[in-house]
C-alpha cells in the first residue's frame, strides 16, 4: 500500500463518487477506479460497494478511511517537520554562555529566536567559563557558545557581537563609592572578588592592575556572577566586571566606571567544521539580535 493509493481511496470515500473524486484529484476516472481495485486486491477485502449512482463504504472501507486519514496527516506533518529541520528552522541546539552574557545579550537572542525560529529548542548552559565552553564545542557537547575571546583552539571560529568596558562593583558603604569614575590606582588597597584564574576576566583584571603598580589581592574566587556580587554587597571585596552586569541590580552594590578602562569582547563561537543549517540559522539570529544593542551605559551621575 502506498500513500498515493491512500489519498486516492480517501478522495473516493469522502466524495462517495468516482467522478467527483477524479475531478478533485485532477485525474481521469478509469485510472482512479483501477487504483482502488488494486488496493482492494492488495488488502484482500472489498472496501467499497459500487452502484451506478453512488459508492458506499464497507466496514473494512470505513476502518481504512479512519486509519488512512491519520496516516496521511502524520506523513504530511513528518514532511513539514523534516523540511523545517533541513532548512535550519527546527531542532535542538545546545548553547553555553558566560555569566556576564546573561544580562545584556542572552535575553534579546532568546527573544528573537522565539520569534523567527519557533521550531528551535534551545538547551541553555549558563555561568560557564570560556575554557569549559571551548572544551564543550570541541567534544560536541555544545553546538554554540557566547564566550569571551581570546580562544586557545584553532578548531573554533567566532564572531564578536559586543565590546564593553570594564567597571568596578563596590559595597555601597565603601569609601570608594563616590560620584565619579575611579582610577585603577585607587583600588590597590582593596581586596578583590574574582572569577577563577582560567577565565579571561581574571587575566584582564590582573592586566589592568599591573600598569598601576600592584597585583590585585584576591580574597575570594567565584564562578557565578550573582554570587560574586552578593559577596561584594557583604563587604567581601570589590569586583572588576563587564559593564553589562549593571543590569543586575543588587541591594548593597554600586557600580562605578574606571578611568581609561579597557574593553572586553563577547563573541558567539562554534566548531569550524559544523555546517549544519540549524547552527547557521542560530548564528543569523545572534547577529541580528545583537546588531542594534547599545553599548552599556555609564553610571548615571549621583547614582549610588
Amino acid at each position: 500500500m502506498e500513500i498515493r493509493q491512500l489519498n486516492y481511496f480517501i478522495a473516493v470515500a469522502e466524495e462517495r463518487h468516482f467522478g467527483r473524486a477524479a475531478k478533485r484529484l485532477h485525474m481521469a476516472q478509469p485510472p482512479l477506479s483501477q487504483q482502488i481495485r488494486q488496493l482492494e486486491e492488495q488488502l484482500g477485502v472489498r472496501l467499497l460497494n459500487r452502484t451506478t449512482r453512488r459508492v458506499e463504504l464497507t466496514a473494512a472501507g470505513q476502518e481504512l478511511l479512519n486509519r488512512g486519514r491519520q496516516i496521511v496527516n502524520a506523513v504530511g506533518t513528518l514532511r513539514a517537520d523534516v523540511y523545517q529541520v533541513g532548512q535550519g528552522a527546527a531542532g535542538v541546539l545546545r548553547v553555553g554562555f558566560s555569566g556576564s552574557a546573561t544580562y545584556g545579550v542572552m535575553p534579546p537572542i532568546v527573544r528573537r529566536a522565539k520569534q523567527v525560529l519557533p521550531g528551535l529548542s534551545l538547551e541553555l548552559h549558563g555561568e560557564m567559563l570560556t575554557p569549559a565552553m571551548e572544551a564543550g564545542l570541541r567534544d560536541g557537547t555544545l553546538d554554540a557558545a557566547l564566550l569571551r575571546p581570546p580562544l586557545a583552539s584553532q578548531e573554533i571560529d567566532y564572531h564578536v557581537v559586543r565590546r564593553e568596558p570594564l567597571i568596578v562593583a563596590l559595597p555601597s558603604f565603601s569609601a570608594l563609592a563616590v560620584d565619579r569614575p575611579l582610577a585603577v590606582r585607587e583600588l590597590q588597597d582593596q581586596e578583590f572578588v574574582a572569577y577563577p584564574p582560567e577565565s579571561v576576566l581574571y587575566r584582564t583584571t590582573a592586566g589592568i592592575c599591573r600598569p598601576a603598580g600592584f597585583q590585585p589581592r584576591i580574597a575570594q574566587v567565584i564562578s557565578e556572577t550573582p554570587t560574586m556580587l552578593s559577596f561584594v554587597a557583604a563587604g567581601g571585596g570589590i569586583a572588576i566586571i563587564p559593564a553589562s552586569i549593571r543590569a543586575l541590580q543588587l541591594e548593597g552594590v554600586v557600580y562605578r566606571d574606571i578611568e581609561e578602562a579597557p574593553e572586553v569582547e563577547l563573541a558567539v563561537a562554534w566548531r569550524r567544521d559544523d555546517r549544519s543549517a540549524l547552527l547557521q540559522s542560530f548564528l543569523d539570529v545572534v547577529r541580528a539580535a545583537t546588531a542594534g544593542l547599545p553599548n552599556p551605559a555609564p553610571t548615571p551621575p549621583g547614582s549610588l
